[in-house]
């Protein structure tokens, strides 16, 4: 079941018209397209909450932390139960920087890089299993003010 919901995740060409929403990022690059479901931390509040306590995250899910302005960003696991990757994005949308399976609960920062936007959350592993790979590009809205390199 677990190989048929990731090939879920994987889409082609024909799968399914593809529409700009601030609730899903869509991704792509040499490895093909994947597309996510997102919870949107775009405030402090959201932002500092995260996917802290939580027991499990569907497959095909993920939060994605939108900045105001380009900054240096660095993570931790506090509070967080479940091992993730973080991808670090810039503000054209692409992707700069992955941590791949951060260890739940540790509290030692991740640093993303300078000038970066927006990081996505996902399942710990995901990344590597569907062949993610820094200089992927990412397919959402918040991205449109900053000339993406794949637009809405």
């Amino acid at each position: 079941m677990a190989g048929a919901a990731l090939a879920g995740l994987l889409l082609t060409g024909a799968a399914v018209a593809e529409v700009c929403r601030v609730d899903s990022v869509t991704l792509r690059g040499d490895w093909g397209k994947a597309r996510f479901s997102v919870e949107v931390a775009d405030d402090t509040a959201e932002r500092a909450k995260g996917l802290m306590h939580r027991r499990s995250l569907p497959l095909s899910a993920g939060m994605l932390f939108i900045y105001e302005r380009p900054q240096p960003l660095n993570f931790w696991m506090r509070n967080t139960l479940i091992p993730l990757d973080l991808l670090f994005i810039d503000a054209r949308g692409v992707v700069q920087k992955i941590h791949h399976s951060a260890k739940p609960l540790d509290e030692t920062p991740i640093p993303g890089g300078d000038d970066l936007l927006a990081v996505l959350e996902i399942n710990g592993g995901l990344s590597k299993r569907l062949g993610i790979t820094e200089g992927s590009e990412i397919r959402h809205p918040a991205f449109a003010g900053n000339a993406p390199a794949w637009p809405c």
